[in-house]
């Protein structure tokens, strides 16, 4: 089974979604890799208006990490191998010259949470939760989500979601900003693919000279280079008895 699959609709918006709905659509190494495949094909795909990234069934947008295809990971250095491959994945959608449009159709949790903010806008499906929940497992953002949750959020605001680590309705993320359209539950993919249309101008190639602007201004900034800083700061983290502890009575708690 793919675990990435790609549609493509009417009007230039393509659709990635999230395959693994048995377990909330989280990450595993599989994934990355067809994340990366899949990404990689579009960003030259010069008759893209939008592309869309969502999860599969009605439950979850993406859980965030597979706890139990990264349990074995202990050391510093096998954290990082894993957080970074997943980094860069971010940092792919966040350099895609085309708008992204992460559809938040469920729960949205910890690294879920990073993949939606490396997104340029947020939609949320009415009822959803988000969280990054990272903190509960004593460890930080490892994929370079809270560089990039600070480079498109107020300080305070970034740093509530991040410091308290608690899930929280869309609702109340659309009011700290990181949600910038909540649609029905009943009509959510359709109001969602209406949302985006109706932002954008008809010309592939003016919404990739608009986001290049910004593109060009993260490469200046070092974007990259501070979001490997970050995933270093959650390795370092990751070895630790406090993390291994957590990660031990979370998948006891679900057995």
């Amino acid at each position: 089974m793919n675990k990435i699959i790609l549609t493509e609709y009417e009007k230039g918006i393509v659709e990635i979604k999230l395959n693994r709905p048995a377990t909330y659509n989280a990450v595993d190494f599989d994934m990355m890799d067809e994340l990366h495949i899949s990404l990689k094909k579009l960003h030259d795909t010069k008759d893209i208006r939008a592309i869309m990234i969502t999860g599969e069934g009605d439950r979850a947008f993406c859980s965030g990490g597979d706890v139990n295809a990264f349990e074995q990971l202990k050391t510093k250095e096998e954290a990082y191998d894993m957080l970074s491959k997943m980094g860069e994945v971010l940092y792919q959608i966040l350099m895609l010259p085309i708008p992204t449009f992460a559809l938040i159709n469920g729960i949205a949790l910890g690294g879920g949470c990073e993949i939606a903010t490396a997104c340029d806008v947020r939609i949320a499906k009415q009822g959803a939760e988000i969280g990054f929940i990272q903190g509960n497992l004593a460890i930080t953002t490892g994929w370079g989500g809270a560089t990039l949750l600070h480079e498109k959020m107020p300080y305070d605001k970034a740093m509530s979601l991040l410091l308290s680590a608690k899930r929280i309705s869309v609702e109340e993320a659309h009011s700290l900003e990181f949600i910038q359209k909540i649609v029905e539950e009943s009509t959510y993919r359709t109001e969602a693919i209406q949302f985006i249309l109706n932002s954008l101008v008809e010309y592939p190639l003016v919404l990739r000279a608009y986001k290049s602007v910004k593109i060009d201004q993260w490469q200046q900034t070092g974007l990259l280079s501070r979001m490997k800083l970050e995933i270093n700061r959650c390795a370092e983290l990751w070895e630790m008895e406090n993390h291994h502890n957590a990660v031990s009575r979370f998948v006891n708690r679900k057995k």
